[in-house]
């Protein structure tokens, strides 16, 4: 049945790929008049870097060599062009339904001294590379955002506890040791008490961070109270078992429908993924049954991976709940839909006496890119009353 799942899934997936890139290529190509020198290269050049990242991902099941990583480069790459060129083309498209009730588009041209058409093809091929290259840049340098969070109950002789969060890293061929090590640094410059991974630390595919040693980094980081992280969908859909195995392997306690305490009143709890059914047959056990012997006045941290289960953990006294997997949509305008299908999909809500913050993350999926947010480590301050 999971079998079946994944073929609809990937079919219906690489239908709309398709679509999508033969939609860009037709509009474009309508550009280029017959016999025209560019036309030929405008077809191929489409089409080599449309197949990219389909093709460097297949490969790289089978082989992994620096071929494959410029593939899977290229097309992740691509993802990021695809989605500015569809919005793009669309754009024109409805202009000229305007120009057909209200012709102004060749008093436009005229305007814009547009004297072939495929000038306009390499003018918004050109805006949409230095969006994405400025995107870039974006994603590999990310921020530190903190918080603090101020609860009005004892709960131990401390008075602060300081977590540094992260969610989303993504290692594996695109998010690789030069990334991770940018990342692994700002997070041990905070000398945080406590270190949390709230899921998706390995992307799909454990081959490459294995062949990279990416683990070894991840060593690294250090914490009095320890790191800990919980999985997510992708470490899911390449394989939970050999991706938790390979971070704990590396100084990451992985935590699987568990609580563990902290110190006095304060405990940590850790969900396996909500996906864990569809992709490996593993129904997540309810939050109640591994939190019900807890004492009444302590405080829960609860990380869950995907910020879906919101009321759930609110019913079973969690203080803060950390979640991850939006990316806050990545790319603009896809935050609106993200947006539209979580409670939080991103930053600090208040939902009774809890609080949900959500990441955007420190890594990317797909493109190297991010436009309209930055990513992020999440420096949170918790202050416990003395009264």
């Amino acid at each position: 049945m999971r079998i079946l799942q994944f073929l609809v899934f990937f079919s219906i997936v690489l239908t709309v790929y398709g679509l999508v890139n033969y939609y860009i290529f037709i509009r474009g190509l309508h550009t280029f008049p017959s016999g025209n020198s560019l036309r030929g290269w405008y077809i191929a050049g489409f089409w080599f870097i449309a197949s990219a990242f389909i093709l460097g991902r297949i490969l790289e099941r089978f082989y992994l060599s620096p071929v494959t990583d410029f593939f899977t480069w290229m097309g992740s790459f691509w993802l990021a062009a695809m989605l500015y060129l569809f919005l793009a083309v669309v754009f024109i498209d409805l202009l000229r339904v305007i120009d057909y009730f209200v012709p102004f588009l060749g008093q436009l041209k005229q305007l814009l001294m547009i004297s072939k058409p495929y000038y306009l093809s390499i003018a918004l091929a050109s805006g949409v590379f230095l969006l994405v290259l400025g995107g870039h840049v974006n994603a590999i340098l990310p921020r530190v955002k903190q918080l603090r969070l101020d609860f009005s109950k004892q709960l131990s002789s401390r008075e602060q506890l300081r977590i540094a969060m992260v969610s989303d890293v993504h290692l594996g061929t695109i998010v690789g040791k030069r990334r991770i090590s940018r990342i692994v640094d700002m997070i041990n410059a905070l000398k945080p008490d406590i270190i949390l991974i709230a899921g998706d630390l390995v992307d799909e595919d454990l081959a490459p961070v294995i062949r990279r040693d990416l683990g070894a980094t991840l060593t690294k980081l250090y914490a009095p109270l320890g790191v800990f992280g919980v999985t997510g969908n992708h470490e899911y859909i390449g394989g939970a078992p050999q991706a938790v195995d390979y971070l704990q392997k590396h100084g990451i306690t992985m935590l699987s429908d568990t609580v563990v305490p902290l110190f006095d009143k304060v405990f940590l709890g850790g969900r396996e993924d909500y996906e864990s059914r569809r992709f490996a047959g593993k129904t997540r056990k309810k939050l109640s049954a591994f939190t019900q012997n807890l004492p009444e006045d302590r405080f829960l941290i609860l990380m869950d991976h995907q910020p879906i289960a919101i009321n759930e953990a609110k019913e079973a006294g969690t203080g803060l709940l950390l979640s991850g997997h939006t990316h806050d949509g990545q790319l603009w305008p896809l935050n609106y839909l993200t947006t539209a299908i979580f409670q939080n999909a991103y930053g600090l809500k208040q939902f009774g006496a809890m609080y949900s913050y959500v990441s955007n993350g420190v890594g990317s999926w797909g493109p190297p890119v991010r436009i309209g947010n930055r990513p992020e480590i999440v420096e949170i301050t918790l202050h416990f009353s003395k009264d």
